[in-house]
């Protein structure tokens, strides 16, 4: 379901709203690979990188635990973990990621759409290994992804969706510095019970950036309010300070909230996206 010839007249009042805190990205790095949107990038060599960005490897294959116990949730989803842009000038697409311990060391394939899959390994689980890309802290970040195959075009399914909070949440792939967004995690339990929790924040990226989201289910349509879109900024007197504290900075036309507790929405609810290079398509 489209969004109201209403709602696509406020097109360029939200664009306004965004301006200064976040720039287009150029037509050229939208362009992906295989159906999907590449993200933007040019290259940054390191020979060595101070401060990387690392995550734990015993956390994450917890995560892919619960992702085996709660299957339930997407029978015939497939999990991977995705890499993300936090800054401008960030290359994902020559990204070096190894599972790194005292003495184990994995390289990990990083497809084109910047989603990999994590062996399980002993040794790396025994030396409590680092999931390690060759980057800074600060200038990308990380999420669980549960995708069912055979999907229509700009669609998802909600119990993808929740499992993938409940991934990103025991793996430790969440939003963790201090902003306006993150103002909303003050109470956070970093456990996936969060998921659950009334009026939960976790953050989802979209492939483009989105106009209007909305859930169906059966015939219930109903279209998410903008309070749950680019990371609720809309209304963020001070967006543009605020923003570099946040992992969404430069994908924040891309950032969805969803009402993963609210169990009047079944789990095979189609969350459709209405990207904004659609606003002008007729209804």
């Amino acid at each position: 379901m489209r969004a109201t010839r209403s709602l696509r007249a406020l097109a360029p009042a939200i664009a306004l709203a965004l301006a200064g805190a976040l720039q287009p990205l150029p037509a050229a790095a939208q362009q992906g690979t295989g159906g999907r949107d590449a993200l933007p990038g040019v290259t940054i060599t390191y020979d060595a990188v101070e401060d990387p960005v690392e995550k734990s490897y015993r956390r994450m294959v917890r995560g892919m635990d619960l992702f085996e116990r709660e299957r339930a949730r997407s029978p015939e989803g497939r999990l991977r973990f995705k890499l993300l842009p936090r800054k401008r000038g960030v290359d994902l697409d020559r990204l070096e990621l190894l599972v790194l311990g005292r003495t184990v060391e994995i390289p990990l394939q990083v497809a084109p759409d910047r989603t990999f899959e994590l062996p399980r390994d002993d040794k790396a689980w025994a030396e409590d290994a680092k999931v390690t890309p060759d980057r800074k802290a600060l200038t990308m970040t990380w999420r669980a992804e549960v995708r069912t195959p055979g999907l229509p075009p700009g669609t998802r399914r909600l119990g993808d969706l929740r499992l993938e909070c409940r991934v990103g949440m025991e793996a430790g792939l969440y939003s963790n510095s201090p902003s306006f967004i993150t103002r909303l995690f003050s109470e956070l339990s970093t456990t996936p019970a969060y998921c659950g929790s009334e009026g939960n924040r976790y953050l989802f990226f979209a492939d483009r950036p989105i106009f209007g989201v909305t859930l169906e289910s059966g015939p219930r349509r109903e279209m998410v309010p903008a309070a749950r879109l680019w990371a609720g900024g809309i209304d963020e007197s001070d967006l543009a300070r605020e923003l570099p504290y946040c992992d969404c900075e430069v994908l924040l036309d891309r950032t969805y909230f969803l009402p993963l507790a609210d169990a009047g929405w079944p789990d095979d609810t189609r969350v459709v996206f209405d990207y904004m290079e659609d606003r002008h398509a007729p209804d």
